[in-house]
């Protein structure tokens, strides 16, 4: 155990320069009174390690000290070979890369964690597109990844589903979203987000730009997609679901919606039971619940509960 410890903490004082002892505490799990006697043993071993006193002192190895660590454990070395996701990698350019980097590491590795690695890789494999959707890899992507990478404007044409438009922005990342490509970028001073595959006549500009060193792309990926997806459901039903339907459930309902169903009471004597969720428009709501068949019923609002009545009655004079 002190020995996975000390190697953590020579790879963390090797990555970051200066660190204190209450950050290598919280990054280890231990006390702070742990983390002197581990500085104790690296120095004992021979390791260049010296404190700086002062507000903003701290731990660090001496300049120019580098030791090449081979302490992976078989779950680390196995999760660096499950992130080589070749179809990814492929899109953004960089698929030679990632098998390169691939082949080092296995070289690298000691024999039974090498092993470990291409059992692995026999035995998974990630398939990123939801069924019945094909991945999207659009043309523009090796160049908006190079623009990413490189802080450079972009000028693109964009057909949105309201118009076509041109386009001149600042590529902040790049997100992989159920097969599809979106590049979130900083247009008039705002971060928006964009389609990749929805991005023609693209021109990389020999102009950069610095981004804002606040903006966090995990952050504002999840954010934006919380306040859309409460956007398009901005009303309230409440239905009642038989047990088949309360099965069907996850796979009829939109993750949001499925997320915030509340069940109102126990199932009655035929197993039905009363639930609440939001709903969105109402021709989609009412396609959406059509999936049910006839596993679900609309209680309200009466608007919705007409708009189901209507699209039966046209598929009955449709069908009959």
């Amino acid at each position: 155990m002190r020995a996975s410890r000390l190697l953590t903490l020579l790879t963390l004082l090797q990555a970051r320069g200066r660190v204190t002892a209450p950050q290598l505490a919280a990054e280890t799990g231990v006390s702070v009174r742990t983390i002197f006697r581990d500085i104790d043993h690296l120095a004992l071993a021979g390791v260049p390690v010296y404190a700086e006193r002062g507000p903003d002192g701290g731990y660090r190895l001496l300049d120019g000290y580098r030791v090449r660590l081979n302490g992976l454990s078989p779950a680390e070395a196995e999760a660096l070979f499950m992130t080589g996701l070749p179809g990814p990698a492929a899109d953004l350019g960089l698929g030679a890369v990632v098998a390169s980097a691939e082949r080092k590491l296995a070289v690298a590795l000691p024999e039974d964690l090498r092993h470990s690695a291409d059992r692995l890789r026999s035995r998974f494999h990630l398939d990123p597109p939801g069924w019945y959707s094909e991945a999207e890899s659009p043309h523009s992507l090796a160049s908006l990844s190079d623009a990413v990478w490189n802080h450079k404007r972009i000028h693109m044409r964009y057909r949105s589903w309201k118009k076509e438009k041109q386009v001149t922005t600042e590529p902040l990342g790049l997100v992989l979203k159920g097969g599809a490509w979106y590049m979130v970028a900083r247009t008039d001073g705002t971060a928006r987000t964009y389609r990749v595959a929805r991005v023609d006549d693209l021109l990389v500009t020999a102009e950069t730009f610095t981004p804002p060193p606040e903006f966090d792309l995990a952050a504002y990926w999840r954010d934006s997609t919380d306040r859309l997806a409460a956007e398009m459901h901005p009303g309230t039903a409440r239905i009642r679901l038989s047990e088949w339907g309360r099965k069907l459930a996850p796979h009829v309902l939109s993750p949001y919606a499925y997320s915030r169903l509340t069940l109102n009471g126990p199932p009655d004597a035929d197993g039905w039971q009363d639930a609440t969720l939001p709903v969105g428009s109402l021709l989609h709501t009412a396609r959406e619940f059509l999936r049910f068949g006839t596993d679900a019923e609309v209680l309200d609002p009466p608007e919705l509960r007409q708009a189901i009545t209507e699209a039966v009655a046209g598929l009955a004079q449709m069908y009959r």
